[in-house]
């Protein structure tokens, strides 16, 4: 949804900072293993109980993932091996966050209740998966009503303000369903139209 809607703007902030950081030395890589270190810290804090210094290691991860590719373009080096590096992160990332609160929860709450954050991680990754399959089969499954972007805004949100964390939890897992089903039925809809 942000993807879509905001990109444009985020690209007229991001822009000029991206060619900031080449003119230093910084490159798209530096960023996404910086991102990559900031989510192991974010991790460890989340899961310690230290929620509110999470956010903000989870804030600097959101920086590495958003400058990244503003840095690739302003310096020319946007490859597949890039886009491969960066999703690939991303997807540890997703996994380093979700089992960060996990173990928070293990320690807080019941023994089962680690089971909301995985269900969550696991409904993610359909989510990555049908963009990735889908591209690769040529259509498009990009949008749907919790993207990468706002599931990481409304964790960070949800850690801020830990006593809405469990609910927040539950939001999330039912809208990354929905958007699961939307993104099935949108490729369905392409792979239908090219049998014809």
């Amino acid at each position: 949804m942000f993807d879509g809607s905001f990109r444009k703007g985020v690209d007229q902030v991001t822009d000029p900072v991206g060619r900031s950081f080449v003119r230093i030395g910084i490159s798209a890589d530096h960023l996404t293993l910086f991102g990559l270190v900031m989510s192991v810290a974010t991790a460890i804090a989340v899961g310690a109980g230290e929620l509110k210094l999470g956010v903000l290691f989870l804030v600097l991860t959101a920086l590495g993932d958003l400058l990244d590719g503003a840095v690739a373009k302003a310096a020319g080096t946007s490859s597949a091996r890039g886009a491969f590096f960066d999703s690939t992160i991303d997807r540890v990332t997703d996994a380093l966050l979700l089992g960060g609160i996990a173990w928070h929860l293990a320690e807080t709450e019941s023994a089962h209740m680690p089971i909301l954050p995985m269900a969550l991680l696991a409904v993610s990754s359909v989510i990555s998966y049908e963009r990735a399959k889908a591209e690769l089969l040529g259509f498009d499954a990009k949008g749907g009503l919790m993207e990468r972007a706002e599931r990481v805004f409304v964790l960070g949100f949800a850690l801020f303000f830990d006593a809405i964390l469990i609910p927040v939890l539950w939001v999330m897992l039912v809208l990354t369903s929905i958007t699961a089903v939307q993104r099935f039925f949108k490729v369905w809809a392409q792979a239908t139209r090219a049998l014809r």
